[in-house]
């Protein structure tokens, strides 16, 4: 037996709600996904200006993240690197992108975040931020 941490929705929208402060602060148009251990989703935010393919880019970052408990990015580089097609994961939600961080409470990954619609680089840092809310 052993204790597990689970992410709640309260949680998950403290993660959308800062990030969305910073979208809106710059008029920015993106997708925000949190998502539980599983990479399954708990809460989403479409901000306006947000161009459709964002969507499922932000589920399938956060889904990447939680699932392989590392961020996305770092996936994808490995995959480059070792020349491992992403479609070797067995699931098309992995995805090689930038943009989703997991959820580290006490140790465990207890869910993740993604974000997409902005450079890359921007979905990071929002991501990275949005998933330090919770320690």
């Amino acid at each position: 037996m052993y204790q597990r941490y689970h992410l709640s929705h309260p949680d998950a929208l403290k993660i959308i709600m800062a990030i969305q402060v910073e979208l809106e602060k710059d008029n920015k148009g993106a997708a925000v996904a949190v998502v539980d251990a599983q990479g399954e989703l708990i809460a989403f935010l479409r901000t306006d200006g947000c161009r459709l393919p964002s969507i499922t880019t932000a589920m399938n970052k956060a889904f990447t993240a939680a699932r392989e408990q590392k961020e996305s990015k770092a996936i994808g580089q490995s995959s480059r690197e070792k020349q491992f097609p992403m479609t070797n994961f067995g699931d098309l939600r992995y995805t090689a992108w930038g943009g989703g961080v997991p959820i580290i409470y006490n140790g465990q990954v207890v869910g993740a975040v993604g974000v997409s619609g902005l450079p890359e680089e921007k979905d990071m840092v929002l991501a990275q931020r949005g998933a330090g809310l919770i320690s």
